[in-house]
């Protein structure tokens, strides 16, 4: 019994590998084809164990690097750090562990049955991890697919039906009878089923508008010195020298690049950046805090051009939207966990879901903020108005929290998915990495070397129109996928076995 659940997290282990190299696709399938033929030989309570096993391995070797920010930044000890992130993987693979109890109980012993009951559950594990409790999809299974044959299915049922897709194929190959000729048979269906998938392509749903000049900020700074009072001047020195000499057309840089409020600036440097870009034709997008004591404190992008000086305000602005539990909000009854960490927590507002672009030369620029674009169903609510829909797509993020550590790629993935769900270009301006350019089809077009300091000079082309999931997911979220995987359970567990 011992040896099963060992086996069920080296599995869950093994599964995190394909979230960073995604030439490994196919691991990703091996490992849940796996996982379910050990479940459909269990009982309930020990499917549930094995479920648990694995998903609290998968979640803790994926998301490792919390560690880092509680740890190193935040001052916890060793020993309680990683009892945090072993637990918050365990109460996240509850979800998991009820499911293949409930597939254990209800499957009835026919493959493709069987694998539609596995593929429905999977499907609505995603989805209440995503979701639920403001939700946390990181290393949602759909992302190690960003390179292999389920990419095609991203612009039609985004990142949670590819992952359910990849859970029915796997699920066909590990349940059923240990008939020889009928495992090969299923295989060889799987092989073609995926190659069919390589073969078809993806309709081009958007079409090209204009071109963008870029230059991308990276500053490097060590999330320790983010605040210090010894390294601040010489940062802010250096996010000016470089907005002031930036040559592209629209200038990004970091989330929070300049971790101050404005008015707790010196007056001449905020000026003098401002001053440049109302007056030239070049526009900037840059990473702040906003607000004040009586109105409350926002994480935003504010947007500078000629056109923005006109606005309220004087700058477009963007508010962070999705807020980060710990990171930026605490959430109710653990007031003392954060007590005991050394961050400057924030406990900020929420900017509106469907945000306005900021015009930038006639492209629609829509900022998204650090982890904001994990949630494509939230980004697809911006395109529900065809006049004011998004041309470009542009992620601010400060990974710096996290160091030198597999989050960096594991976000740099991310963002490459949400292009081939919205088939929209994505820039990625960063503190530590990954900045880069990302085109429709998921293809970086240009990259800065991560933990290094320097200055990206690129181009993108801007698109309009809208995919099939973006059409879907603007309009009603992911109420579509759970409708799906409720009648796949439905349907295939009206069958039990005997």
């Amino acid at each position: 019994m011992a040896a099963d659940f060992l086996f069920a997290a080296a599995l869950g282990a093994l599964h995190s590998l394909p979230f960073i190299h995604t030439s490994f696709w196919w691991m990703q399938l091996l490992c849940v084809a796996l996982l379910a033929w050990r479940v459909s030989l269990a009982a309930p309570w020990r499917a549930a164990a094995l479920g648990l096993a694995f998903g609290t391995a998968w979640l803790g070797a994926g998301t490792w690097w919390l560690f880092i920010s509680l740890h190193r930044y935040g001052g916890l000890p060793a020993w309680m750090a990683v009892t945090a992130v072993a637990l918050l993987s365990a109460l996240l693979s509850l979800y998991l562990a009820a499911a293949m109890a409930a597939f254990a109980a209800w499957r009835g012993g026919r493959p493709g049955r069987d694998a539609l009951l596995f593929a429905g559950l999977w499907l609505m594990v995603e989805l209440a991890r995503g979701q639920w409790f403001t939700g946390f999809p990181w290393v949602a299974a759909g992302y190690a697919h960003v390179d292999g044959p389920l990419a095609t299915l991203a612009p039609w049922v985004g990142v949670y039906g590819m992952g359910a897709v990849g859970a029915g194929l796997a699920a066909w190959l590990g349940v059923g009878g240990p008939q020889l000729r009928s495992g090969l048979g299923r295989s060889a269906a799987v092989v073609a089923v995926l190659l069919a998938l390589s073969l078809a392509g993806v309709p081009s749903f958007t079409r090209p508008t204009g071109t963008l000049s870029l230059t991308l900020l990276q500053g490097n700074v060590s999330q320790d010195e983010k605040f210090s009072v010894e390294h601040l001047p010489a940062a802010l020195e250096w996010t000016r020298a470089q907005l002031l000499a930036a040559r592209g057309d629209l200038v990004v840089a970091p989330e929070t690049v300049i971790p101050l409020l404005p008015a707790q600036l010196d007056p001449a440097y905020w000026d003098s950046i401002t001053a440049h870009f109302r007056q030239g034709s070049q526009a900037a997008l840059i990473g702040l805090p906003l607000g004040d004591e009586e109105t409350g404190y926002t994480n935003s992008a504010a947007g500078l051009s000629s056109a923005s000086a006109k606005v309220a305000g004087g700058f477009y602005r963007y508010d962070k939207n999705h807020l980060v539990p710990f990171g930026e909000f605490i959430p109710t009854g653990f007031h003392w966990f954060t007590q005991l960490m050394n961050i400057p927590l924030g406990d900020f507002n929420r900017g509106p879901l469907a945000a306005p672009s900021f015009v930038v030369r006639g492209e629609r620029v829509a900022p998204n903020i650090c982890y904001e674009d994990l949630f494509g169903e939230e980004l697809a609510a911006r395109f529900v108005d065809p006049a004011g829909a998004p041309t470009v797509l542009a992620n601010i993020s400060n990974i710096g929290w996290f160091g030198d550590s597999s989050a960096v790629e594991q976000h740099l993935q991310i963002s490459r998915l949400r292009t081939l769900e919205l088939q929209l270009p994505m820039l990625r301006a960063t503190n530590t990495g990954a900045t880069a350019v990302i085109d429709e089809r998921a293809r970086v077009t240009a990259f800065l070397t991560p933990h290094t300091q320097g200055v990206l000079d690129a181009s993108v082309q801007g698109r309009s129109g809208h995919t099939p999931f973006v059409w879907w997911a603007g309009r009603f979220g992911l109420w579509p996928l759970w409708l799906l995987g409720l009648l796949a359970v439905a349907a295939a567990a009206r069958r039990r076995r005997p």
